[in-house]
C-alpha cells in the first residue's frame, strides 16, 4: 500500500488541488493528514487561495481514502462540515515491524515523545518544517507544510511505500528519503 502523507493544508484551495493532483500522479493508495485542514491559524498569515469551503469539496471527493488526525487549528466546527473523521488526537499504523504513532505535532513532538518503544516512528506536522531525526531511539518525522512551509522549506508532501519515506515538492523533486 502508497500511502501519500500531508500536514497543514490551512485552507489553501490551490495546494489542496496541488495535493490532490500528487495523490493521483503518485499512484497512492490512501491520503493520510496530519491536520490543520481548513483554518489557517492566529499565527499564520492566510495562505495562498485561503478557500476553506473549497478545500471541503476538494477533500470530500476522496473521503473513504482519507486518514486524518486532529490538529490545533481543527475544531468540531470542522468537523460538521467534512465527511470524514479529523477529530481524532493520533492514529497509530504498522510500518514493517515499528509502529508510527501519526499525530498533529503540537502535543507530542521530538521535544515531548508519546510513549513508543526504540525503533518505533513519530509522525508529525504542525512545524511546517521538513524533519528526519532519531531521538531517544526514536524516528521523528515531519513532511513539512502542504500550503505554508517555513524555513526556507518546500510546498509538499511525503510518501510511505514498503517503509520507504520520500519528502517531495509538488514539482515532483525528491528532497529527502528515508527507509525504516
Amino acid at each position: 500500500m502508497k500511502w501519500l502523507i500531508a500536514s497543514d493544508i490551512h485552507g489553501s484551495a490551490r495546494y489542496a488541488r496541488e495535493l490532490l493532483a500528487a495523490f493521483d500522479r503518485e499512484g497512492a493508495d490512501r491520503l493520510l493528514l496530519l491536520g490543520d485542514v481548513l483554518y489557517h491559524g492566529p499565527r499564520n498569515d492566510l495562505p495562498e487561495e485561503y478557500a476553506p469551503k473549497a478545500v471541503i469539496a476538494l477533500l470530500s471527493e476522496r473521503r473513504d481514502r482519507i486518514l486524518c488526525v486532529r490538529g490545533n487549528c481543527d475544531t468540531e466546527v470542522d468537523q460538521m462540515v467534512l465527511p470524514f473523521p479529523i477529530l481524532a488526537d493520533y492514529a497509530v499504523l504498522p510500518v514493517g515491524d515499528r509502529l508510527m504513532y501519526c499525530t498533529h505535532g503540537h502535543v507530542f513532538n521530538g521535544s515531548h515523545l508519546p510513549p513508543l518503544q526504540p525503533g518505533d516512528i513519530l509522525l508529525h506536522g504542525h512545524t511546517h518544517i521538513p524533519l528526519c531525526d532519531v531521538r531517544q531511539d526514536v524516528t521523528i518525522l515531519n513532511p513539512g507544510s502542504t500550503s505554508i512551509p517555513k524555513e526556507g522549506s518546500w510546498h509538499g508532501y511525503m510518501t510511505l511505500e514498503d517503509g520507504h519515506f520520500r519528502w517531495m515538492d509538488f514539482g515532483g523533486v525528491c528532497h529527502r528519503e528515508f527507509t525504516a
